[in-house]
């Protein structure tokens, strides 16, 4: 069975459609210059993050200090030549730190007192919540409502985020003392955990030599923020058959050890399994990387390919995974080979 459904007709696409299209393809290659100006390697995390941002998600990476986290963010925010703000969570970081507060304000000339709203660093275009892991759950949660719904509601009122707008929040996963897990639905409204690992020995030599020298890199802006809305909207805009929105579907429902459809080893080796947002971040994940591709169609292999950096913050294993030195990419990887695309004919 072939792994592909018929392109969509050029001439089926309105002009906003395909001016949007060619801006895309185009910008790609030049954001990825961009990008390797600055970064050394790690294609496929600047791959995960490109496909989380031209679908207007979050993302959550995970990696040692030092792999250049928090220059990837700096960089991308220029590249893409949005408004930019990093918040440093610690113990002590209050809800208020993040939203903004309201504020006793009196006038000069009339001498009367109103509340006045300060904004939080939360207005931002692109928010790096740096280290989200170090601050209380109650801190935490402050965060929920934007990722979600893209507004804060301080002092009893909605106030929207500006468009278009993305949490890359990172953390460090080998220390546990002075951390809180993230609550199970605030790692949810994560698009996809993306894992950094350790450069080769190449990649690390030219690190340490470029940045121990006396070097000045700027990036040039590629995209704006008008941009990044619009591909999310083509994105969504994108078709898939029928059988491949099915294997997402099932996917997820095999990650879930209560299913009927799970297998032997989810049931003995996870708590939790994927919800439905699992689902359809492998649609959207799944769609923006054929159209980075240059593909107007979703293939298996798409889904395939998303649903590590998907699924790998939605599944709880559980204690005899633990003592079986099995991680959630181990089950993620038995998922994969076990589950097999629906054998029906694309139509």
């Amino acid at each position: 069975m072939s792994e592909t459904i018929q392109e969509t007709d050029a001439s089926d696409e309105t002009p906003f459609e395909e001016e949007t299209l060619h801006k895309l393809r185009d910008g790609r290659e030049r954001m990825l210059t961009q990008i390797r100006k600055v970064i050394v390697g790690q294609d496929a995390v600047v791959e995960s993050l490109m496909i989380v941002l031209f679908t207007g998600g979050h993302c959550l990476l995970t990696g040692a200090p030092g792999l250049a986290k928090t220059l990837l963010v700096r960089t991308i925010a220029k590249i893409l030549d949005l408004d930019f703000k990093r918040i440093q969570f610690t113990p002590d970081l209050m809800p208020s730190d993040i939203t903004g507060t309201e504020i006793i304000d009196e006038a000069r000339v009339e001498g009367q007192r109103e509340l006045r709203f300060i904004p939080g660093p939360v207005f931002t275009n692109i928010l790096l919540a740096d280290e989200i892991n170090r601050t209380p759950p109650k801190t935490q949660a402050a965060l929920l409502e934007a990722m979600e719904e893209k507004q804060v509601t301080v002092g009893g009122v909605l106030r929207p985020l500006p468009p278009p707008f993305f949490v890359l929040a990172t953390q460090n996963p080998i220390e546990l003392e002075g951390t809180y897990p993230l609550p199970e639905a605030q790692l949810d409204r994560f698009m996809m955990n993306v894992r950094i690992d350790y450069l080769s020995e190449d990649e690390e030599l030219e690190v340490a030599t470029r940045t121990t020298a006396v070097t000045e890199t700027d990036v040039d802006a590629v995209f704006s923020g008008a941009d990044m809305v619009d591909f999310a909207r083509l994105v969504r805009l994108v078709p898939v058959a029928a059988p491949v929105a099915r294997y997402a579907v099932q996917l997820v429902q095999a990650s879930r050890p209560d299913s009927e459809t799970s297998p032997d080893f989810v049931k003995n080796w996870v708590n939790w399994g994927a919800g439905t947002r699992g689902s359809q971040g492998l649609l959207l994940g799944a769609k923006a990387r054929a159209l980075l591709q240059g593909r107007h169609h979703v293939s298996f292999g798409d889904v395939r390919a998303v649903a590590p950096p998907v699924l790998r913050h939605r599944i709880l294993t559980n204690f005899r995974a633990e003592a079986d030195h099995v991680t959630v990419d181990d089950v993620i990887t038995q998922l994969l080979d076990t589950v097999q695309p629906p054998t029906a004919d694309l139509k």
